[in-house]
């Protein structure tokens, strides 16, 4: 059974139906990330991982000050902040991470015992990464937002308009804000943010910048954005 489902993985286009054996799920995540944990020692694994969940408490207790700061200077951030505070972060590694796919995906070396669960969002300081689909006890599996059927509520600049921000389906950093009415005015180079319109991600999550934009239908922009979080070189969220 296990064979059979590894042989479904690398037949089918469909990542939904990959979990379905909780089996093939346990023994394709200890394959891959014992297969990856090879070359990941090889490359002083360990200390890297360290200094990572250093670099995590470092960067959370900055962006705490950070949200303080800004409540100070601004009352409307208070909700953001109070967001925010909802939320609770555990750091992981990427075992596994299809690049090459319409549909891509990873496998955290991280699992229910560790707190994860479905529909939490995964992120790095640098921006979104994806959405955990499915967990066991020690792994979880998650659609990248490099994927057609990944969207996520993003805001252009501080008090812009809100539209979903979806892959461009071509490169490795590259995104699509939608559906931002006419009248909303923004300049390339603009921060595109997470717009806490969700449930999965906090809000102002910075996710990269403006670029050239379309008038789609006469009615709406469409936005090219260049992602802060780059998904050709990922290991650590």
């Amino acid at each position: 059974m296990e064979i059979a489902a590894f042989a479904m993985l690398k037949r089918s286009g469909q990542l939904q139906g990959i979990w379905i054996d909780k089996v093939s799920h346990r023994v394709m995540a200890m394959l891959w990330g014992g297969s990856e944990s090879i070359a990941h020692y090889f490359s002083l694994g360990r200390e890297n991982e360290r200094l990572s969940e250093e670099n995590f408490r470092l960067a959370e207790e900055l962006r705490a000050y950070r949200r303080m700061e800004a409540m100070e200077k601004n009352s409307a951030f208070t909700d953001s902040l109070a967001s925010v505070s909802e939320f609770s972060f555990i750091p992981a590694s990427i075992v596994k991470l299809s690049r090459n796919k319409q549909h891509n995906y990873f496998i955290l070396n991280k699992g229910s015992e560790d707190g994860i669960s479905a529909q939490s969002g995964v992120i790095t300081g640098n921006g979104i990464v994806g959405i955990i689909d499915a967990v066991d006890k020690h792994y979880s599996y998650g659609l990248s937002f490099m994927n057609s059927g990944v969207s996520i509520s993003a805001r252009l600049g501080n008090e812009g308009a809100i539209g979903p921000l979806v892959w461009d389906g071509i490169s490795s950093d590259g995104a699509i804000l939608k559906e931002i009415p006419l009248q909303y005015k923004f300049a390339p180079g603009d921060t595109v943010w997470t717009s806490g319109f969700s449930s999965i991600f906090p809000a102002d999550i910075p996710l990269g910048v403006a670029g050239e934009s379309r008038i789609v239908n006469g009615a709406v922009n469409e936005i090219k954005v260049k992602l802060f979080q780059s998904f050709s070189a990922l290991r650590f969220v």
